[in-house]
Order: structure tokens, then sequence, then C-alpha cells
């Protein structure tokens, strides 16, 4: 069955029939081990970054991934490696607790960093006796994207919208106008200032004497 064939955003690949191992030369369900394994295959030469996988359990109590991956891309052979072991998936293998329930598996839960990853293996675990056949149904793979690179200051500022300047309001003086005459007004105040005298001026007296003139009897 596809992985894909009901969500656009997981990729695409194969989930193979779980095989069952069984003991020893014996034939049949009564000589089952109680561990089968499931195959997730990609498409060949395509290699993924995994952030998440999903699938519905049935009655699988423990579930051990690993992964067919390079340390690079196109760098070296794929070699096998152990993401996660032995995740439970009931809360007791011999009771109901669990048993059809849906998980999700993030990369940050893994040992191993799940990148250029061509396959995958799931060893499923059921030890109790009460449940002959167990499963993991609709299991979905989920790409690793990087996030969005920080932006620089720069960059932000060549994003600003330049807002252009509200126009003069109607009755308003010109600002320019304004502008000139209080340059004048304050010249004026210096030149004032500077020619301003510093003698002090008596009340009556001229050079030490009084004009006769400007005195008056009471």
């Amino acid at each position: 069955m596809s992985c894909s064939a009901d969500h656009s955003e997981s990729v695409d690949c194969t989930v193979k029939p779980p095989v069952f191992l069984q003991i020893g030369d014996a034939k049949g369900d009564s000589a089952r081990s109680g561990v089968c394994v499931v195959d997730v295959t990609l498409p060949h030469g395509k290699p993924i970054n995994i952030e998440k996988i999903t699938f519905k359990n049935y009655y699988t109590a423990y579930v051990t991934i690993r992964l067919l991956r390079r340390k690079a891309e196109n760098e070296g052979s794929a070699k096998w490696c152990t993401a996660l072991s032995d995740l439970a998936l009931m809360d007791n293998p011999h009771t109901e607790g669990g048993s059809q329930n849906y998980f999700s598996i993030h990369r940050r839960q893994m040992q191993v960093e799940p990148d250029h990853v061509e396959s995958l293996r799931l060893i499923l675990r059921q030890p109790s006796s009460a449940w002959r056949l167990f499963n993991l149904e609709e299991i979905r793979l989920f790409p690793h994207k990087e996030p969005a690179p920080v932006k620089e200051v720069s960059d932000w500022l060549s994003n600003l919208i330049v807002v252009k300047q509200p126009p003069d309001l109607e009755g308003l003086p010109d600002p320019q106008t304004v502008s000139s005459s209080i340059q004048q007004m304050w010249a004026l105040t210096e030149v004032m200032q500077a020619n301003r005298t510093t003698a002090s001026i008596g009340r009556f007296d001229v050079d030490g004497c009084y004009d006769i003139n400007l005195l008056s009897l009471t």
C-alpha cells in the first residue's frame, strides 16, 4: 500500500506486508514468535530527511525503528542504524489499552538524525498470546523542512515602504517663508544686542553737573 494515498503532505513510499518470524522450522500461527517486520521503501534515488512518522496501531505492544541511511547525500554506501528501540504502544500487552491508537514519532525523539533515509524497517513485538495478529496501519512519512533563514537588519530596511509626506494643508503659511522670517528676526536681535551701550546713564547729571532747566522747586 502507498503511504501518501490520502495525505498530500506525506512523501511517496511503499509499505510492504508484515513478515511474521517463525520459531524453528515449524509452520502455522501456533509457532509464531510474537515478532514481525514491516519494511517501508522510498522511490529509488530519492532519500528524504524525516520530520515525523505517523501510524495507527493494531495490537502491537512495542515497535523498534531502523533506518537505512547515508551520512550525507551521495556519500558512501547506506548503512542500517537504530533510531528508536522498543517504544511501548500499549499500556499492557495483555489488555486493550492503546491497541488501536494513533501515534506520531518526531525526529527529536529518535536516537539518530533521520536524514538521507532510503528505507525504514519497523520491528513489531507482541509478547502476549492473546493477540495472534498485530500490525501497524496507515503508515506515513513526513519530510523535514529547514526553517526560513533569519533576515538581517539590512534586509528589513530594504523592505520598508517609503511613506509620502502629506500635502500642505490649506490656509497654513509656507514653511520656507516662516523659516526665512525667523532667521531674519534672529539676526536682527543679534545686531541689537551687539550695539547696546553698557555706559550707565544718570538721572539728571551731565558730566557731573546738573542742568538748571531740569531742576524744579517744590
